[in-house]
């Protein structure tokens, strides 16, 4: 169900409530600063709310590259909405949000971010989409 014509998905908890409708029933779900993930019963991701906001000293926007996990230049989902990404086939089986990225574990053990900041890619580069990080390949 989508939220009302104009509504936007700013606030954390009107995005998780979104995404606890879209699910039946909802398997897991994280509230990040701007932005909201839900893993349905079948594993898949979704998300909602906002990648940018604005700074009140200067009006200027600051984005948070990635924080949907939808690809670049997706910045702001008013409604529930499935990543396009498949986290390498697995089922997502739990997820976490911050203000700068996200986490998702898969049932194999893989340890996926997206976002922007030290994201264990051994970089600082932005993923706008979920990225396994290797560093935790074969653990458990």
């Amino acid at each position: 169900p989508a939220l009302p014509e104009g509504e936007s998905c700013a606030v954390p908890w009107l995005c998780f409530a979104a995404l606890l409708r879209e699910a039946n029933p909802p398997a897991r779900a994280a509230g990040g600063w701007r932005h909201s993930h839900l893993i349905d019963a079948e594993g898949r991701l979704s998300s909602c709310g906002a990648a940018a906001e604005e700074d009140e000293e200067n009006g200027d926007e600051d984005e948070f590259p990635g924080l949907l996990g939808h690809g670049e230049g997706v910045l702001q989902l008013k409604t529930p909405t499935r990543l396009p990404s498949v986290l390498g086939g697995e089922r997502a089986i739990g997820v976490a949000a911050s203000r700068y990225y996200s986490l998702a574990l898969t049932a194999n053990g893989a340890v996926w971010s997206w976002g922007c900041g030290k994201l264990g890619h051994g970089d600082r580069e932005a993923q706008w989409q979920p990225k396994k990080v290797e560093a935790f390949a074969g653990q458990r």
